[in-house]
């Protein structure tokens, strides 16, 4: 089965009110190593959990490549975002020590193919390659834990 099926259009988003849902484009970011995937996770900038790379709609952008832009700006990552989402998680965003704001993010395989050294986010986040069920037990999120432990590259036909 290919990825590349269905083309995406780029997004054109009405503003949000400030309590409902709202929807982030991530990067499930891997390379293949001895024909095994590992996946790149990163540090969010406040509480150093173990996330990956993800943002907000960009008008314009289709969500793949809002992903590959985050993944570019979080850690550096130069590789290709294929535009079919393999899952989707919800989480609570901290917006302030006692608010919270309801979240969905859309995920999208990214395959690395480098890490610059210089990118937008360099010295805020750490970054670590780990095979998936590793990968996985690093995450909070159980919805995404399930999504990084049932990747499978060579399934996806990419």
């Amino acid at each position: 089965m290919s990825l590349q099926a269905t083309p995406q259009m780029p997004l054109a988003l009405p503003a949000a009110t400030k309590t409902e849902v709202r929807t982030q484009f991530a990067a499930l970011c891997y390379r293949m190593v001895r024909d095994k995937p590992e996946i790149l996770l990163i540090t969010s900038r406040g509480s150093g959990r173990w996330i990956v790379p993800k943002g907000w709609p960009i008008p314009g952008k289709t969500p793949s490549e809002i992903a590959l832009t985050e993944a570019w700006e979080e850690a550096g990552v130069r590789g290709r975002a294929y535009e079919r989402c393999i899952g989707v998680y919800s989480y609570t965003k901290a917006i302030g020590p006692e608010r919270g704001l309801p979240c969905v993010a859309m995920v999208y395989p990214v395959r690395v193919k480098t890490l610059a050294g210089k990118y937008p986010e360099a010295g805020q986040r750490k970054h670590k390659w780990l095979r998936p069920k590793k990968a996985a037990a690093r995450i909070d999120e159980p919805e995404l834990a399930h999504i990084i432990r049932a990747f499978n590259p060579h399934q996806l036909g990419i």
